[in-house]
């Protein structure tokens, strides 16, 4: 099985939200799995507001859990 999330943990709040995307790609990538499809389906959502909005929502939710799993990057300071 790939490993490609070892850990939540991130140097900082920058890293903390470029993981927080690729956790919300993963989870299309993982529950779509013909990248063919993907491929097919992206205009569709690529230019309505409200798919953006709502990816903007599972974005701001797996950040909101990186944050925590962090400890808001505030313990190692």
């Amino acid at each position: 099985m790939d490993n490609w999330l070892p850990t939540l943990t991130t140097a900082t709040p920058g890293e903390g939200y470029d993981l927080a995307i690729k956790l919300a790609r993963m989870s299309v990538k993982k529950t779509q799995g013909d990248a063919a499809v993907r491929d097919r389906l992206r205009p569709d959502y690529a230019e309505n507001a409200d798919s953006l909005i709502a990816v903007s929502a599972v974005i701001a939710t797996h950040f909101a859990t990186i944050a925590a799993a962090n400890a808001y990057w505030s313990a190692s300071r």
